[in-house]
């Protein structure tokens, strides 16, 4: 699929896009329940019978963006993750640091997939239920495959430490984003985040290696 600069596939025509770029903001800060149609199609500049030309009703148009944003994870980041690192922080860093930049450039469809996990998940239909599960196995299975476990201290429940770094970063990658949240991220010092991120992988790893 040959995506946009927003991350979907690039055949919708320009009140298209708006619409969907309009409907991923609204469906990522007030959920599927409180979002409104009316302010999709002022935010996107179209009139409502647009909407309705594109998407049946509102549950449709939330489907769709499911869909295509679990695309746009997969094909964008989860099929181009390097697993050629073996070192478990090294390859942290190296995802994570990847992630961010695919965050970067499709920041309005990761934001309304953190609603779809948190908030939404359990009303979609059981197809997109099982492709969230397995899109998450196989995130976990590239996390963890083919790594070294020789650094790690002799004492330490290696499946347990994976899951307290695992808290530790996806907390650290949320505070990160909380703390920017509305900020032009073209202005941000990207190299200063960086060293920032690598000082707390340090952190775990005297914590973690002999």
């Amino acid at each position: 699929m040959k995506v946009d600069k927003m991350g979907f596939s690039d055949n919708q025509d320009d009140k298209q896009q708006r619409i969907i770029f309009s409907a991923l903001n609204e469906f990522a800060e007030y959920g599927y329940d409180r979002a409104s149609t009316n302010r999709i199609v002022k935010n996107a500049g179209v009139g409502k019978g647009m909407l309705y030309y594109y998407f049946n009703n509102k549950w449709e148009l939330f489907l769709y963006l499911v869909k295509e944003s679990l695309d746009v994870i997969e094909e964008e980041y989860l099929n181009k993750v390097d697993l050629s690192e073996t070192d478990f922080f090294e390859r942290m860093s190296k995802i994570a640091e990847f992630k961010m930049k695919v965050y970067l450039e499709h920041s309005q469809i990761f934001n309304f997939m953190s609603q779809v996990f948190i908030m939404e998940e359990s009303k979609l239909p059981d197809e997109l239920r099982r492709r969230i599960v397995k899109l998450r196995e196989e995130s976990y299975a590239k996390l963890y495959s083919n790594i070294d476990f020789s650094s790690f201290k002799d004492d330490i429940d290696v499946d347990k430490a994976f899951q307290l770094i695992q808290w530790s970063i996806d907390g650290y990658q949320n505070n990160l984003i909380h703390r920017h949240e509305g900020t032009d991220f073209s202005n941000l010092d990207f190299e200063s985040l960086k060293e920032e991120f690598l000082d707390y992988i340090e952190v775990l790893r005297k914590a973690f290696y002999k």
